[in-house]
C-alpha cells in the first residue's frame, strides 16, 4: 500500500486459533524489527470462558547502539541476529514502567506472539507458574502447569494462570541476559494476602 492510500480485504476465520501477522514487503526482517506485527485471535465456536485478558508481543530490535538521540537501524546486527533490544509491547520495559493490574483471584490470560524477526522466547513468569498453556496457539490443546514454554519467532501461545496472591509477578524471556536489553514485563495483583497459600 502506497503512503495515502488504503486497501482491505475479507476472509472468513475458518481456523480457531491465535496467530502472528506481519508486515511482508521487502526488506521483510527490517519492517519486523521495527514493530510491523500483531496478533489475531479466531476464537472457538462458543468463545473462551471469561478472564482478564492482555496482549504481549516479543520483539528483537537491531540500531547502531547510539547512547543518546535517534538510533538507526543496523542491518549487519540484524543479519548477524545480534540485537541491541529485546522488548515487549514495543520498547524496553513498556510493561514494567507500566504495569499491568489484576486482583488476587482473577483468572489471567495471557496472549503472548513473537514477532521476531529471529530470536525465540522462553515465556516465563517469575512468582507463579502457568496453570494452562496452549501451546503454538492451538485452542484446543492445552498443557498443565508448565514453568517455561517455548515460543518461536511468528509463533504464539495463550496461558491461563490464577493470581492466587497478591505479587508483583514478572514476565521475561527466561534467556535472562534479555533483561538487560530491556524484555521484562510485570503484573500487579493486589487484594489480601493469602497466609494458607504464601506467607
Amino acid at each position: 500500500v502506497a503512503p495515502g492510500e488504503s486497501k482491505s480485504f475479507v476472509f472468513k476465520a475458518m481456523n480457531p486459533g491465535l496467530y502472528v501477522y506481519h508486515c511482508a514487503t521487502p526488506i521483510i526482517p527490517q519492517h519486523i524489527s521495527s514493530g510491523m506485527y500483531g496478533l489475531i485471535l479466531i476464537e472457538p465456536a462458543g468463545g473462551l470462558k471469561p478472564a482478564k485478558e492482555f496482549y504481549i508481543m516479543q520483539g528483537d530490535i537491531y540500531t547502531d547502539g547510539a547512547a543518546t538521540g535517534h538510533r538507526a537501524f543496523d542491518v549487519p546486527s540484524l543479519l548477524a541476529e545480534h540485537p541491541t533490544d529485546v522488548v515487549m509491547n514495543g520498547s524496553r520495559m513498556a510493561l514494567a514502567n507500566a504495569p499491568m493490574k489484576v486482583k488476587v483471584g482473577d483468572n489471567v490470560r495471557v496472549f503472548f506472539g513473537v514477532g521476531g524477526p529471529n530470536l525465540t522466547s522462553a515465556f516465563h513468569a517469575i512468582g507463579t507458574v502457568w496453570d494452562k498453556v496452549y501451546p503454538e496457539g492451538d485452542l484446543e490443546h492445552v498443557h498443565k502447569n508448565i514453568q517455561t514454554t517455548v515460543v518461536p519467532p511468528g509463533g504464539s501461545t495463550m496461558v491461563e494462570f490464577n493470581a492466587r496472591v497478591p505479587a508483583k509477578y514478572i514476565f521475561v524471556d527466561h534467556a535472562l541476559s534479555r533483561f538487560a536489553k530491556g524484555n521484562a514485563g510485570i503484573m500487579i495483583a493486589e487484594g489480601d494476602e493469602q497466609p494458607k497459600i504464601f506467607h
